[in-house]
């Protein structure tokens, strides 16, 4: 039986990469997806009655109400997945009050916003499953990352307080904090380099599994911790990044 069936998702920022991906397996494991963002998907979603997508800026209050009213007209949630985000390449005195203050929105505060909604209605329907995409950075730093970094790990740290404050209500709350994902964002990492085919070779060596990871691989995750069978996880951060941070530093 499909792990998903009769369960209905909302993904936050749905439309290309990791999200895609999960609202793609959340699709073939029968669930029925709300999903969001700010801008129109790069490539049209399959036609299907279990799909529902909008326009919407989770880092705004009334666009949320709007997006948990859609998964009103479905039957309610069960599965929120916040997904929404953005990278600044900036260090912190580069920074500027109003792009930290874009970042913590659209990468911390969308997960109050969605959560904060979520919670009583999922508690109508007797529980839930929230899954937030964190990140690597909100354990270590790479450089010129500073907002981003801040922005993940308060949404480790409101991970764990969710996750504490709802168990009771049947409500399960965890992180998958992803390290180097083949997205358009990694793309446009390489494109900025001056020899972009030697920075992705380097950058697979760099990974005991040899390799950057793919979409699929968070949504896999996403798709386990959804479901009813991660029932007993709650509260934990899971590191996805093919053993980058494992490993001591090496010697060149």
């Amino acid at each position: 039986m499909p792990r998903l069936k009769n369960k209905i998702a909302i993904v936050t920022g749905g439309s290309r990469g990791i999200g895609r991906a999960i609202v793609a397996r959340f699709l073939a494991e029968g669930a029925v997806v709300v999903t969001a963002a700010r801008g129109e998907p790069a490539t049209p979603f399959p036609t299907t009655e279990r799909l529902h997508w909008l326009q919407a800026d989770v880092s705004r209050a009334e666009d949320v109400q709007t997006l948990f009213a859609t998964a009103e007209r479905f039957g309610g949630v069960d599965i929120l997945v916040n997904n929404a985000g953005l990278q600044l390449e900036r260090t912190i005195e580069h920074t500027s009050e109003a792009e930290w203050d874009r970042v913590m929105a659209v990468n911390l505060k969308s997960v109050f916003l969605c959560s904060r909604a979520a919670i009583p209605a999922m508690r109508r329907r007797g529980g839930g499953s929230i899954v937030n995409i964190g990140s690597y950075d909100g354990f270590v730093a790479d450089p010129n990352l500073a907002a981003y970094c801040a922005s993940k790990g308060g949404v480790h740290a409101l991970t764990r307080a969710v996750a504490v404050d709802h168990g009771g209500d049947g409500i399960r709350c965890n992180a998958i904090c992803p390290g180097w994902i083949e997205t358009d964002m990694l793309e446009a990492y390489y494109r900025s380099l001056p020899d972009p085919s030697a920075a992705r070779s380097r950058i697979n060596q760099i990974h005991p599994v040899g390799r950057t990871g793919k979409p699929d691989d968070i949504a896999n995750l996403a798709l386990w911790l959804a479901s009813d069978e991660a029932a007993f996880i709650t509260g934990q951060l899971f590191t996805a990044d093919g053993g980058l941070t494992a490993q001591a530093p090496q010697p060149p």
